[in-house]
C-alpha cells in the first residue's frame, strides 16, 4: 500500500525527535559526576591537610636574632618572693619566621659582663613550633625570685642593669635593659625561663 507524501514527512520527522532526544540524554549522562564526587574535589582543593599546614610552617627560616625586638614587660606578677616577667619577641624583619624552644638569658652589669650563671629553663610542657608573622609577637616568660629571700652566702646579691638574650636557635644575643636584683655566684641563678609561646 503506497503511503502519501504528507505522512511519509510525518514519519520522518518524528524518527528525528527521538534519535536527537536520545543523543542528548546520553550526553547529559557522561556529562553528570557520580553522586558525591565534585563536593569531595572541591573539598580537596578547598581545605589542605594539616599535613600540608605543617609542612609550609617548617619550610619557613627562623627568626633571626637581627629581625627581632626583645623587649620586657615590667608589669611583672607574682607571689611572695618570686616574680614573672613577659620577655616579648616581635618580628620586624618584614617576613614570616619561626621560633621554638627555650630563649637564653642571663643577667648582666652596665657593662654588658654576664653576672653570676645564665637562668635555667623552667618545664611546664612541650616547645612548639610558633610562627611570626611581620610585626607580630610571641612570649617567654622569665621567673625570678627575689634574692632577699635568699640566703647571702648561697647568692652574692648585685645589681644588674639588664638581662642578655639569645632568641632560640640563636647565637647572637641582644640586651634588654632591666635593673633588677640577682645572685652574682656562680651555679646558684635565681632566674628561670620558660619557652615562647603566642597567649
Amino acid at each position: 500500500m503506497k503511503r502519501s507524501g504528507p505522512l511519509l514527512l510525518l514519519l520522518s520527522l518524528i524518527s528525528l525527535t527521538a534519535t536527537s532526544a536520545a543523543i542528548a540524554a546520553a550526553a547529559a549522562a557522561r556529562a553528570t559526576p557520580a553522586s558525591g564526587s565534585s563536593a569531595t574535589a572541591v573539598a580537596t582543593a578547598q581545605a589542605p591537610s594539616s599535613s600540608a599546614q605543617a609542612l609550609a610552617a617548617v619550610s619557613l627560616p627562623k627568626c633571626a636574632t637581627a629581625g627581632l625586638v626583645m623587649w620586657l614587660d615590667a608589669e611583672g606578677s607574682g607571689t611572695a618572693g618570686s616574680f614573672y616577667f613577659k620577655l616579648e619577641f616581635t618580628n620586624l624583619s618584614g617576613h614570616a619566621c619561626t621560633l621554638s624552644g627555650y630563649p637564653g638569658v642571663s643577667a648582666v652589669n652596665l657593662a654588658g659582663a654576664q653576672i653570676g650563671s645564665p637562668a635555667s629553663r623552667e618545664v611546664t610542657g612541650t616547645p612548639a613550633l610558633v610562627t611570626l608573622a611581620p610585626e607580630a609577637h610571641t612570649t617567654a616568660l622569665i621567673h625570678v625570685t627575689d634574692v632577699g629571700f635568699l640566703p647571702a652566702s648561697s647568692c652574692h646579691p648585685a645589681a644588674a642593669a639588664g638581662f642578655r638574650v639569645y632568641p632560640p636557635g640563636q647565637r647572637s644575643a641582644k640586651l634588654v635593659p632591666f635593673p633588677f636584683h640577682t645572685c652574682a655566684l656562680v651555679g646558684h641563678s635565681p632566674m628561670r625561663v620558660r619557652f615562647v609561646k603566642t597567649e
